[in-house]
């Protein structure tokens, strides 16, 4: 009897362990098992708050010509009460309901319904069904990359409206910018909501689902980590790309037609924006495929940080910008304008061939040339939940050498360029560069956690050779 339940007691032992080796191995991915209070205060303050930034800074611009200090003060002094300013606010319409409810249908029936023709005549075009990454379970899930081709067909039938057809005017999307604020945010709480049902219900794979019992922590970052409904839809990415960023580009052309209609020309400004922002919209198609590697993608659950995120924040507060040169019109000198211009390709190009480094590394396993030189790594390795090995390369040349994250430098300087455009006059359009050096900031300490659990002393090794961040010799 004493050795059975002795037995008994290493058994369970062992089956104990073996749970603490899941979550250790797991926790190397995604977000955190268990919330610390810090965490939790931050989840809240976004839940409560991020609305409401939103709607201030479209209502900003609505009704105080994008002042950020004149609603303020109106409420401080008496001038105005909250009442007045939601009052004065458009509401939602049936119209603008039923042209988003058609613009989100038509994304779905491009992402679900059409497979990719572009990789057929597009030379260095990758679409198509591709694999992901390897999840925390050890999945490997197939995507049908066609963004670029949903982005194209979207574009040609706008201009084809503008041009020939005329069913509606170009400026539909800043006619009803608010009335579709509230549609957005319908959409993005009950994505949010649903994603969350479905991971404590019927998730798509249970080995890839955290559950920390707090419900606002779960609901914020995601149970799931790659919700799924049938063979394609993939919750992550199509929300990530469309409908929102697939409309950006849309959103500032009609915010381009708007500044047409008011004042009777399309100021340089308002072309660099369109340029700028659209050289990015179409580098995130373009390399689509390879969106399928980065953080988002291979770390990030679905949930209201993502699925709101996606429908609200991104659409409405990426395009400052050209919404701000609707109300303040900015003719850039010259040489001004010119230089905002190579501040912004310049971003692009850094971004962008930071990435092909790396991209071009994990495609040839280091068998490659960059700089014309055969790259320098630290090699390293991590467990997958089922206990699988594995093998990883860290580069430590080109770009990568220079700074941890140097394509986030890239990736500023383009940001930095869009808000230069618009001029000094107010602080609104700069909401961008400085969310953006947050956002990027803490993306960079949050993947190094995240490296640092994964990939144990190999990481340190690579920070030491690797010092910086950001900015060589600075961060």
């Amino acid at each position: 009897m004493g050795a059975h339940q002795e037995k008994k007691l290493v058994e369970e032992r062992k089956y104990q362990n073996m749970q603490n080796d899941t979550k250790t191995s797991q926790g190397q991915w995604g977000r955190a098992w268990e919330v610390d209070w810090f965490s939790l205060a931050s989840i809240l303050f976004l839940l409560m708050f991020a609305p409401l930034i939103v709607y201030y800074f479209i209502m900003s611009c609505d009704q105080y010509q994008c002042s950020l200090t004149d609603p303020l003060l109106d409420l401080l002094t008496g001038k105005k009460h909250l009442s007045d300013i939601w009052n004065r606010t458009p509401m939602l319409t049936y119209r603008a309901a039923a042209i988003y409810s058609l613009w989100v249908t038509f994304q779905v029936f491009l992402y679900v319904s059409i497979p990719d023709f572009c990789h057929k005549f597009l030379p260095g075009y990758v679409g198509g069904v591709q694999d992901g990454a390897v999840t925390p379970a050890g999945a490997v899930n197939k995507y049908e990359i066609n963004g670029l081709q949903a982005w194209i067909i979207t574009h040609v039938l706008w201009f084809a409206n503008a041009y020939c057809f005329h069913f509606f005017s170009p400026t539909i999307i800043f006619d009803n910018w608010i009335p579709f604020l509230w549609c957005a945010n319908i959409l993005g709480y009950a994505v949010s909501t649903f994603a969350m049902i479905k991971g404590y219900f019927f998730p798509t794979n249970a080995k890839d689902c955290k559950i920390t019992g707090n419900f606002f922590y779960d609901y914020m970052m995601g149970i799931e980590f790659n919700p799924r409904i049938g063979k394609w839809f993939d919750f992550k990415l199509f929300f990530n790309g469309r409908p929102g960023i697939v409309a950006w580009t849309l959103i500032n052309l009609s915010f381009a037609a708007k500044q047409q209609e008011l004042y009777g020309e399309v100021t340089n400004s308002m072309i660099l924006v369109n340029v700028l922002q659209g050289i990015y919209v179409l580098d995130f198609f373009w390399n689509e495929a390879w969106y399928l590697k980065t953080i988002d993608i291979c770390h990030d659950h679905f949930g209201w940080y993502l699925g709101w995120g996606d429908c609200v924040w991104l659409p409405y507060l990426y395009t400052l910008q050209g919404l701000y040169l609707v109300y303040h019109p900015v003719q850039l000198r010259t040489d001004y304008a010119l230089g905002i211009l190579m501040l912004g390709l310049l971003g692009y190009y850094i971004f962008r061939m930071t990435n092909h480094q790396k991209d071009l590394f994990r495609r040839t396993n280091g068998n490659c040339r960059i700089w014309g030189k055969k790259p320098e790594y630290i090699e390293c390795s991590y467990m997958s939940v089922d206990g699988t090995k594995y093998y990883s390369k860290l580069m430590t040349s080109g770009f990568w050498g220079w700074a941890r994250h140097f394509n986030y430098t890239g990736d500023l300087m383009g940001s930095l360029a869009y808000c230069l455009a618009c001029g000094f006059e107010h602080v609104l359009p700069y909401f961008y560069i400085i969310y953006m050096t947050i956002l990027l900031t803490h993306r960079c300490i949050r993947d190094e956690h995240r490296c640092s659990s994964k990939y144990g002393k190999d990481w340190k090794c690579y920070t030491a050779v690797v010092p910086y961040r950001l900015l060589p010799g600075v961060f």
